[in-house]
């Protein structure tokens, strides 16, 4: 009788961390997905300033040293 309980015991514990695994393999996916989206914002607000090199001196660029 101790066999049986040993045995779905272990099933269910077997069942129990398969969820888990799921669960956190899922929660991994998403953090991935956020953490790429974020990096290609961040990559599009950078990409513009780094192009752009005329956007500081604008206010200055016809006046003289005077």
């Amino acid at each position: 009788m101790t066999d049986r309980n040993d045995k779905s015991t272990s099933q269910n514990s077997q069942q129990g961390r398969g969820s888990r695994d799921d669960r956190l393999k899922s929660a991994l996916r998403e953090n991935l997905k956020r953490r790429k989206l974020q990096a290609r914002e961040r990559a599009a607000i950078t990409e513009p300033s780094q192009n752009d090199e005329g956007s500081l001196n604008e206010g200055t660029a016809g006046k003289t040293g005077a």
